[in-house]
């Protein structure tokens, strides 16, 4: 028969049903298999209760519609046989008012046709015995959503690891007691993790890949199949991805369908990047720019586009891996780089980086990527700005001004002469350049720079006197605010 039309509710193990000592039923005949699970009670007294079964049903009677000379007869076989024909699962037998004891021919009958027959007593009514099951169901459903939620965070916690598309498969062949493979565009296999499996199990997984492969419109996204007691499942990551997810497992149920789903999304991204265009020629740009080559001759691979740079600061935690991943998902770039207490994140010019909760932005002026360096100092000066003034998010400003008055040279020699007294002490050039930024602020000078505003005032005080000025003159003020910029 065609299998039953069970409900998306996790299926009750018949043995769960047994053990509640409120319902003392007893199994009387039938296999005791502890895999038999039933999927909802219904009662019945329809002689032939075939056309009002789905399936997977533990069906209760009283046996009202038995006939008085039902046991000289095939009676109780043609009614066993129907309920298994209709997929039934188990049947339950009420004593009282109606039977003091089960018919023995009824219990021959399920004992030939393999059904499990249990034995309901006067003190249970059918509908306790409905109640215990959708209280199981329901227990069984919070269990699955538990396991799921668990699954899916440990997944992404994964997949955020310096080898994540191991990490990933690690986690999925752990969650659902199997094997998990990845399967490159050739059908190769590229990584795998968990339990070995038999040859054959083998060989039909890597079969049925095939199934899911991109090869035109129609092409299934999923599929399934079982050899020798393992459960396949092989899944295509994205649109022309050529990968595919592979899972051989003991079991196979909705809620290891879901956690292999979510496995594939996070593979889907992590080799979707690499496949594309885009991705390859980044990936080669960063390569490039490692073995030496320099800036100018990479920045074409990285395209002619503007770039920003953020600089970030979460603003309860020292940031971790995971959270700087999430904020490089959130701005729309998978460029993250994570520092002590810093995250910076290189964003494309045209994906404008709005204020994220729980952090502190610092954005830089679009940039190509042969200044990427003058604008990550520009993203950490914006940062610090931003936390001084406790504003979510702090841009670097763009409108021409005095600098593009004066020739670089000229403000570049004006500057080093300028700043020649405190040039070597790097501490006191970045106090000068956040106070003065801050507008003379002690306070926020301090938090900016992360020390005690006395420390500001000693260090402000040692630069007026190494300049020889006043810096309490706004024209003093505006000459060193211009070469510091310079």
């Amino acid at each position: 028969m065609p299998d039953p039309s069970v409900p998306p509710t996790p299926p009750v193990p018949l043995s769960a049903l047994l053990a509640r000592e409120d319902l003392a039923l007893r199994q009387i005949a039938g296999p005791t298999d502890p895999d038999i699970v039933i999927h909802w009670a219904h009662t019945s007294e329809m002689a032939d209760p075939y056309p009002y079964l789905l399936g997977g049903e533990l069906l209760l009677t009283a046996g009202v519609h038995i006939p008085e000379a039902a046991g000289s007869g095939t009676y109780f076989d043609d009614y066993v046989s129907r309920i298994v024909a209709a997929g039934g699962a188990a049947l339950g037998f009420g004593l009282a008012p109606v039977h003091d004891t089960v018919p023995r021919a009824l219990v021959a009958a399920c004992e030939s046709y393999d059904l499990p027959l249990l034995e309901v007593p006067p003190q249970t009514t059918f509908s306790g015995v409905a109640r215990a099951v959708w209280q199981l169901m329901a227990q069984a459903r919070l269990a699955e959503l538990r396991r799921v939620t668990e699954a899916q965070q440990s997944l992404a916690a994964a997949a955020s690891r310096p080898d994540p598309v191991p990490s990933v498969l690690r986690q999925l062949a752990q969650r659902v007691g199997g094997w998990a493979v990845l399967f490159g565009p050739e059908g190769a296999e590229v990584s795998s993790a968990g339990r070995p499996v038999e040859s054959a199990a083998r060989e039909a997984l890597g079969e049925l890949t095939e199934v899911v492969r991109p090869s035109g419109p129609g092409t299934p996204t999923s599929a399934t199949d079982t050899v020798f007691g393992t459960h396949l499942a092989a899944y295509a990551l994205g649109p022309g991805h050529g990968f595919v997810l592979g899972v051989a497992a003991p079991r196979r149920d909705p809620a290891d369908h879901t956690i292999a789903s979510v496995a594939a999304v996070l593979l889907s991204l992590l080799t979707g990047e690499q496949q594309s265009g885009t991705g390859a020629a980044r990936t080669s740009a960063l390569v490039r720019l490692l073995l030496g080559a320099a800036p100018p001759d990479v920045a074409p691979l990285l395209g002619t586009g503007k770039w920003l740079v953020v600089h970030a600061r979460p603003d309860t935690h020292t940031p971790d891996p995971v959270t700087a991943s999430a904020l490089g998902a959130a701005l729309g770039s998978p460029f993250v780089d994570l520092a002590k207490d810093v995250v910076r994140v290189l964003v494309p010019a045209d994906r404008d980086p709005a204020p994220q909760p729980g952090w502190t932005l610092g954005v830089s002026d679009p940039a190509p990527p042969t200044e990427w360096p003058a604008a990550d100092t520009r993203a950490a000066r914006a940062l610090a700005r931003a936390r001084a003034t406790r504003t979510p998010l702090a841009r670097h400003g763009t409108r021409p001004g005095l600098a593009e008055l004066v020739p670089h040279d000229d403000a570049e020699a004006h500057a080093r002469t300028l700043l020649q007294p405190i040039a070597h002490t790097p501490a006191l050039v970045d106090t000068l350049r956040t106070w003065l930024s801050l507008h003379g602020s002690w306070d926020r000078t301090a938090v900016a720079l992360a020390v005690h505003r006395n420390t500001v005032r000693q260090r402000i005080a040692r630069c007026a006197a190494l300049l020889d000025t006043d810096l309490d003159d706004p024209d003093v003020r505006m000459e060193l605010w211009f070469a510091l910029r310079t």
